[in-house]
């Protein structure tokens, strides 16, 4: 009899314990959740913005969602870093009259994410009308406090 006291002592201390692990991990599933929503929502507002950038043509508000080493991957396989890019833009090579996301995704791991989209945009390039609808993929670290892209890649979506 004193054995099955103690096996249920121990059962019940077990228990306990687990419902302190429990608690405690649900804490922090919580505050991690809460953190993604956050980084969630910092990255949609950020893809709106930049969008916008892109339709005033303002080079200097679409640097400050770029990392300085960021790089675009275009629809024909270039790269462009971001001084030839931005270069572009300034000098009216590269406009944008139309710059949407739908679609969009965002998936963040830590200080890093990653937001995919069906996007469409209009403008001219070299003097040409250009129409575009492509799968856009970012790739975003935070760094001092903001998110920053690194990488922009595109793909061109078929015309059926």
């Amino acid at each position: 009899m004193f054995g099955r006291v103690s096996v249920f002592c121990t059962l019940g201390a077990a228990v306990v314990l687990l419902g302190f692990l429990t608690a405690s991990d649900g804490g922090n599933s919580k505050k991690e959740f809460d953190m993604k929503d956050k980084a969630e929502e910092e990255l949609n507002t950020l893809e709106k913005e930049w969008a916008l950038a892109f339709v005033k043509n303002d080079a200097e508000a679409i640097g400050r969602y770029m990392a300085d080493d960021w790089m675009v991957i275009s629809p024909d396989g270039n790269v462009i870093d971001k001084a030839t890019f931005l270069g572009l833009i300034k000098s009216g090579v590269l406009s944008h009259d139309q710059m949407e996301f739908a679609e969009v995704k965002v998936r963040v791991y830590g200080v890093s994410a990653v937001v995919t989209s069906r996007a469409t945009s209009k403008g001219k390039f070299r003097g040409e009308a250009f129409s575009e609808l492509e799968r856009s993929t970012d790739v975003l670290v935070k760094q001092k406090g903001q998110w920053k892209s690194v990488l922009t890649h595109l793909t061109r979506i078929a015309k059926k």
